[in-house]
């Protein structure tokens, strides 16, 4: 026999009310209907559940044994399908994973995970500072909150702009690109590396130069931020970075920056994540926090403000 939970509801409700009208007033059906409604009931259940005596309608034995397990039933099914109740962080207990680029670890993964553990002690973070070579990860539920300098393609994953920055070279105090001012020409000559965890050898600042009518020479390529910086610091190398990942050199180990002399746009900073967790209230709150936590990075230069709402590839709020 196929079971309809709507008759669960009606249960409720006639053994709540203790009668017919009494149920279908309560449940805005007319009164025929509730009294199909009680005759498949008793037809499911082998019993009575309400017999008349005199003008009212009495419980069975039965229906009194099971009157408090189906109104139990019922307020678990009404918690279930309606909207989400508000969070609580105290008593959230969750895992997320956050794969960042290894700069932005650096620079706000401190942050983050102090903040988290602020507001929500049973939360724990898996920080990754490897990139990803496409969305698979976010699409399967392995990665949780990803970064990107580019908006995603793919109509699923959503993404966040949290904020913009420009290219800086950073060398080491005393680097002979810090006498005088540094021209197309002087910083075309220097001695270059490259971060790539893939070991690229060139990236757009070529291409830029070439359309320049110069050609730089990388010797070398590091896998990280944080390696790359400390090279230059050890040696005459050039490391051209965004601004707000060698802030944290500078104040630390000392390095210079200058500004880049080359005309490039803006680098973008994206949060990605699966819309599944579009109205997953936990999410909600990890991601605000992450871009909280990222804005304060480019913090009073970023123009972005307050700026950060939700937006899918075809730009829908």
């Amino acid at each position: 026999m196929q079971l309809d939970l709507n008759l669960l509801t009606a249960l409720d409700a006639l053994l709540e009310e203790g009668s017919v009208a009494g149920a279908a007033a309560r449940l805005h059906v007319t009164a025929p209907a509730m009294s199909r409604s009680l005759g498949r009931i008793r037809k499911a259940t082998g019993d009575q559940i309400l017999v008349r005596t005199g003008r009212g309608m009495t419980p069975t034995p039965r229906a009194l044994a099971i009157r408090a397990e189906v109104h139990g039933l019922v307020q678990q099914a009404h918690q279930l399908l309606s909207a989400q109740r508000e969070l609580d962080l105290a008593a959230l207990d969750r895992v997320f994973t956050v794969r960042w680029h290894d700069a932005l670890a650096a620079a706000s993964g401190a942050a983050l995970i102090s903040a988290v553990h602020h507001q929500a002690p049973g939360v724990r973070l898996r920080l990754s500072a490897e990139a990803g070579s496409d969305d698979s990860e976010l699409r399967r539920g392995e990665v949780d909150l990803e970064s990107s300098s580019s908006a995603p393609t793919l109509p699923d994953i959503r993404h966040r702009l949290v904020g913009r920055d420009r290219l800086v070279v950073a060398v080491r105090p005393g680097h002979p690109l810090t006498e005088g001012p540094l021209s197309l020409e002087r910083y075309a000559a220097a001695e270059h590396l490259t971060v790539s965890r893939r070991g690229n050898l060139h990236d757009p600042i070529d291409e830029a130069l070439t359309a320049h009518g110069h050609e730089r020479r990388v010797v070398a390529s590091g896998p990280t931020a944080a390696f790359a910086l400390q090279l230059a610091l050890d040696t005459d190398l050039v490391v051209t970075l965004p601004d707000v990942v060698t802030r944290a050199a500078r104040s630390q180990i000392g390095l210079v920056t200058l500004p880049l002399p080359l005309s490039l746009p803006d680098i973008s900073l994206y949060l990605l994540w699966h819309r599944r967790y579009d109205d997953d209230r936990a999410h909600s709150w990890l991601r605000n926090l992450a871009a909280e936590t990222v804005q304060a990075l480019f913090a009073p230069s970023n123009d972005l403000g307050s700026r950060t709402e939700a937006v899918d590839v075809a730009g829908r709020p």
